[in-house]
């Protein structure tokens, strides 16, 4: 069912409480920008107050693969609130943990056998750095303290993440005097060609810093929120190697990548690499309830127990959350019937047709795609007002930032919407 358009009146008094009392997204609360009021979702189309329907292009940050109101997942949800909406994990558990745990375990490259359930992508991340740091202390090298990485990453907005995110051109530049020094490489190369020489100063630096460097962290495939940038899978090897070579434990950092939106079910697969440490979250409950996790090989979960502490210094008060890990088990049920392949495969084709012929327009430096993901590069800032607005003429969301107007829409998003997705794209990079 449609949601109905809300008054005129009613919906201008909501919008001049959201102004006023609600702080957005790295959004201004004395200047703020727009913001549209949702009254309703269903399938891969938002309804906006004013009772008129776009398809979602961004997934809701790249959460709602399987689209919204999903008929699975809602049941999953309601069953599960008639037995237990949450309790703590401490001391105690239940079955979705449980078996959310052993879903991703099987999921996972080989090797990763533990879980630890987090709330939020950016608290997995946190996670994975204690985890490092714990680990190196309790094999005997507390002198390894910093995380090696490379340029233009993103991990997310808390304090540790921020140190592991690019520290001059990304979004936390202003705090990097106060951030741990972290140590970085060059951004991995765009192309093959580039790999052979990017590897060779990537192993310089490890080499340079190995002992006091306690692990690499990256995002495999694509960066995210760090400029949308698309490197070989052949790079992934070479860090691995270099891990292994200095001792360093390998994280990566799939909550943008994992479960299908690169083509593989984790992107690491493109690779074949295993990494000592994998984040997942975003799309993990299908864009329902906010969860993470981090998981791990037994080779870590031993060091770090013979750390001083002996556990794991984290723990969340809505770690495990019974609603959370019941629906992202339906959400990984609808993985499991394979279908994302072939719509993750033709959401590609569709955005490859779409996007190519933007490469000519003025301002147009670069289009890339990847899995269910396109990317248009403009040579200059983004209005994004001004873009906003002409994707919304064309009954389509956008949110472009940076240099970037981009797209990762639901897997399930049709071939017609697709290309009204990329038509949107156009319009929005004319006026950008």
């Amino acid at each position: 069912m449609t949601a109905s358009p809300v008054a005129p009146a009613a919906l201008e008094s909501l919008l001049d409480l959201d102004r006023a009392h609600v702080w957005h997204p790295y959004a201004s609360m004395t200047d703020p920008a727009p913001t549209r009021l949702v009254t309703g979702a269903r399938g891969v189309r938002l309804t906006l107050g004013d009772g008129s329907e776009v398809v979602d292009g961004m997934s809701s940050w790249w959460a709602a693969i399987h689209g919204y109101n999903h008929p699975t997942l809602n049941a999953a949800l309601a069953r599960q609130a008639d037995d237990v909406a949450h309790v703590m994990f401490g001391g105690l558990t239940h079955e979705p943990a449980i078996r959310l745990a052993q879903r991703l375990v099987e999921l996972a490259p080989a090797g990763l056998e533990h879980v630890f359930l987090a709330d939020s992508g950016s608290v997995s991340v946190e996670v994975a750095l204690k985890m490092v740091l714990q680990y190196q202390r309790g094999v005997g090298h507390p002198e390894r303290t910093r995380m090696l990485t490379v340029r233009g990453g993103y991990h997310g907005d808390t304090f540790g993440c921020m140190g592991v995110c690019d520290p001059v051109g990304g979004m936390h530049s202003m705090f990097a005097d106060l951030l741990p020094r972290q140590v970085f490489a060059p951004r991995p190369p765009a192309t093959e060609d580039g790999v052979a020489a990017w590897a060779a100063a990537f192993e310089e630096v490890a080499a340079e810093h190995a002992h006091e460097l306690a692990g690499i962290v990256v995002e495999p495939l694509l960066q995210g929120a760090g400029g949308m940038y698309v490197y070989p899978a052949a790079c992934l090897t070479v860090m691995r190697e270099v891990a292994d070579r200095h001792g360093l434990v390998l994280v990566l950092d799939e909550i943008a990548t994992g479960f299908g939106r690169t083509g593989t079910f984790f992107a690491a697969e493109a690779a074949g690499v295993v990494p000592d440490v994998l984040c997942v979250g975003k799309a993990l409950t299908g864009g329902y309830l906010t969860l993470a996790a981090v998981l791990c090989t037994p080779r870590i979960a031993a060091g770090l127990s013979h750390s001083e502490s002996g556990v794991l210094m984290h723990g969340p008060t809505y770690m495990g959350n019974p609603l959370a890990c019941a629906v992202a088990l339906a959400s990984l049920d609808l993985l499991a019937t394979g279908a994302w392949r072939e719509q993750v495969a033709r959401v590609n084709a569709g955005l490859e047709a779409g996007l190519a012929p933007l490469r000519h327009l003025p301002g147009v430096v670069d289009v890339r795609t990847l899995g269910a993901v396109g990317v248009v590069q403009l040579d200059h800032p983004v209005d994004v007002g001004k873009a906003t607005e002409a994707a919304l003429g064309h009954g389509v969301w956008l949110r472009p930032f940076r240099d970037l107007i981009y797209t990762m829409p639901p897997y399930v998003t049709s071939d017609e919407d697709v290309a009204s997705i990329c038509t949107a794209i156009e319009a929005a990079a004319v006026v950008a």
